[in-house]
């Protein structure tokens, strides 16, 4: 990656696509090791607390493992993308505006470029498709969608920063939409977790997070996992419709 030129300062999942096409350009695939933060770092010209971010993203997406002792390493839902970087071009998934994700399935990483929606709108059509989406979760989710839950829940545990807790509250939420198993929903939901990463949506989300509401977010993603878990569809539902009307009143000075 020492040839890779001089890059700005990048938004932590841009820095994350760069690294794994270069990672793809290199021949590394799942297994392989990648270089320290340290030589990352060095390598794009950027700073240690954006690779870090960028790690993050990449973690999140189920596309890196991090063990602590050993390294940073490739998953094997990395594949994909890394064939497509060596071929230098975007896969098929990145074609249709998506990238692998959490667990090997559709994710947006590579997400379609959409208009700055209004983050009241944001709100409403995610309390629309998300808790009506938990009857399917809990019907067709299997044992591996509740492992990548669990690990998207100890990563936003982990998160050092506010970027780092979005990354994992994003990857948490677009899990759960995957345990569905509707290819249909999946790609609908794509856009609104595209419409997450606006530049309105994410001034906003900063401007209001403290560490208490991060932490009330989290208990609200335990009792969502909970009762997924426990096949209990109600209790599913009722989390989900409590926690996106927490999201709102914290956002957009909603009262209820």
């Amino acid at each position: 990656m020492g040839t890779t030129p001089a890059v700005p300062a990048k938004r932590g999942r841009e820095l994350a696509e760069l690294i794994l096409a270069e990672c793809g350009r290199e021949g590394l695939g799942p297994g392989s090791q990648l270089p320290t933060e340290r030589r990352l770092a060095a390598d794009l010209r950027v700073t240690r607390s954006g690779i870090r971010l960028a790690l993050a993203a990449l973690e999140a997406d189920g596309l890196i493992s991090r063990e602590v002792g050993r390294g940073t390493f490739l998953r094997d839902a990395a594949a994909d993308a890394l064939a497509a970087a060596r071929r230098g071009q975007p896969g098929a998934d990145e074609a249709d505006g998506h990238q692998r994700g959490a667990g090997g399935r559709v994710g947006p990483q590579g997400r379609l470029a959409v208009p700055d929606f209004a983050p009241a709108d944001v709100m409403t059509v995610r309390r629309l498709i998300e808790p009506q989406a938990l009857p399917l979760v809990v019907l067709w989710a299997t044992a591996r969608d509740f492992t990548e839950m669990e690990r998207c829940l100890a990563g936003g545990d982990q998160a050092a920063s506010y970027e780092e807790f979005e990354t994992w509250d994003l990857a948490l939420h677009r899990c759960i939409i995957a345990a569905a198993h509707s290819p249909l929903l999946e790609a609908l939901y794509g856009v609104v977790e595209s419409a997450r990463h606006g530049q309105v949506w994410g001034d906003l989300k900063r401007r209001s997070a403290t560490r208490q509401r991060r932490e009330s977010y989290q208990e609200d993603h335990r009792t969502i996992v909970a009762a997924l878990r426990g096949r209990d569809t109600d209790a599913a539902v009722e989390g989900m419709r409590t926690h996106l009307t927490r999201v709102a009143g914290h956002l957009l000075g909603e009262t209820h």
